[in-house]
């Protein structure tokens, strides 16, 4: 099943990352370039980074200069996992591109890819959460609350997993078919973003 091999290559992503723990660590991508692992293993990657840049940026001591200087590199990144995501979402197309969907079939209302986003967001989330369960420094009802928390990340995780696979099963029975919205995200673009374009 996909999501199988999503969530092992999530957790994977993420370990190898934590291995240093380094938001310009250079990735060493471990699959072949052309496969659909490597696609997973890019977009977790790019997820944790982000994930990263969002805790730096939240220091309340950080200095107004650095912190803009952040906020313009998130921006930046969360283009780059919106352009992955439907990069993703083109693997699908392309491979589902010889089904013929049947006269009733419907449309989903999420995209493959962008389901598949959520997994990969739901596995930094779980690991995050399970070291604050397990943080020998933190008070007893501090891990209690946070496995509590997990509890509810792990059974979510279970749910969306067969959500995707339910969807592609789905999609390569006819009886759903893809239709993908590019996200068209203005505030990148000089040309949309009006306090852009107007000094400009």
């Amino acid at each position: 099943m996909i999501s199988e091999i999503a969530n092992r290559i999530f957790n994977q992503a993420i370990t190898d990352y934590h291995q240093f723990d380094d938001i310009d660590y250079p990735i060493s991508n471990p699959y072949d370039a052309e496969s659909l692992e490597h696609l997973f293993y890019l977009k977790n990657w790019i997820d944790t980074a982000q994930w990263h840049m969002e805790d730096v940026v939240r220091n309340p001591e950080i200095d107004p200069v650095e912190g803009l200087s952040w906020k313009r590199r998130i921006d930046a990144q969360n283009q780059v996992r919106t352009d992955m995501v439907e990069f993703i979402d083109g693997y699908f197309l392309n491979l589902y591109q010889g089904i013929k969907a049947e006269a009733n079939a419907k449309v989903n209302t999420e995209s493959p890819a962008w389901a598949i986003d959520r997994l990969s967001i739901l596995a930094l989330k779980i690991y995050h959460m399970r070291e604050e369960a397990e943080r020998p420094s933190a008070s007893a009802a501090h891990r209690e609350l946070c496995q509590t928390k997990l509890d509810v990340l792990l059974t979510q995780r279970e749910d969306l997993s067969k959500s995707i696979d339910e969807l592609l099963t789905d999609i390569e029975a006819g009886k759903k078919y893809m239709k993908v919205y590019k996200q068209m995200k203005m505030y990148n673009d000089p040309s949309l973003n009006p306090i852009l374009y107007k000094k400009a």
